[in-house]
């Protein structure tokens, strides 16, 4: 197993991070070694050491062996808001070239056998004005791992979203469902029916249904991943 995967979602809140940090959690389970990143981070706080975003905190604990903050999130702004603005009222402006630089700096400098770069929202969120954060798996050559956000509407938006990343020429590898809303998983006929329609309208395999969490917690959720799944999915990129 030694893979790289961008992090992409229907849209924000989608449950990306703990997704990630669920599939990051159950690798360590089977002693592989893995890196969470989430280079670009809005809705930061203030800490005597900087800027920390919580996302990329849940990240970094699931990182092993453990790596600097500064390496999980090399850009983190405070306010709440679209990336490139917040970028644009600290003063810079993102660019996919400089971004993806210092992905390939730190895959390099630190390579373990599961990676998952996070991006931020979902596949169309600006990075700037002319750039969007789904020009970053395209310019670093990365398949995708699309997160569902189970709740009314799930439909359109995964394929929607998988119908984008198709048409970017990107590869979409696999694909989680985490429940936001736990009225959308309250009828457990209702809700299989609606999974049983993403498996057929997704041409890829399901790497995990994560059930709704009052408290989002990596080690709870790593229990409703299909690692097999995704060790079969590492094995075929292997493949030549």
């Amino acid at each position: 197993m030694n893979n790289t995967y961008f992090i992409t979602g229907t849209d924000t809140d989608a449950g990306k991070t703990l997704a990630a940090s669920a599939l990051l959690c159950a690798a360590r389970q089977r002693q592989y070694t893995t890196l969470g990143l989430k280079p670009i981070a809005s809705g930061s706080e203030a800490a005597p050491s900087g800027l920390r975003n919580r996302d990329a905190l849940a990240l970094q604990a699931q990182s092993f062996p453990p790596v600097d903050y500064s390496t999980v999130n090399p850009w983190a702004f405070a306010p709440a808001i679209a990336p490139h603005l917040a970028a644009l009222e600290a003063g810079m402006v993102l660019r996919v070239a400089s971004v993806t630089q210092a992905l390939r700096a730190i895959l390099s400098q630190t390579p373990r056998d599961l990676t998952l770069i996070e991006g931020a929202g979902g596949w169309r969120v600006p990075l700037n004005e002319e750039e969007d954060f789904s020009d970053l798996p395209r310019a670093l050559g990365l398949p995708v791992i699309l997160v569902v956000g189970l709740k009314l509407g799930c439909l359109n938006h995964a394929r929607l979203t998988a119908e984008a990343i198709a048409a970017d020429g990107v590869t979409l590898a696999g694909w989680v469902g985490s429940v936001v809303d736990p009225a959308f998983a309250s009828d457990s006929a209702r809700f299989a029916a609606n999974v049983a329609l993403l498996e057929r309208a997704l041409p890829i395999p399901c790497l995990g249904l994560i059930p709704y969490l009052v408290q989002a917690d990596a080690h709870i959720a790593q229990r409703f991943i299909f690692l097999d799944t995704l060790l079969s999915l590492s094995a075929q990129e292997a493949t030549p």
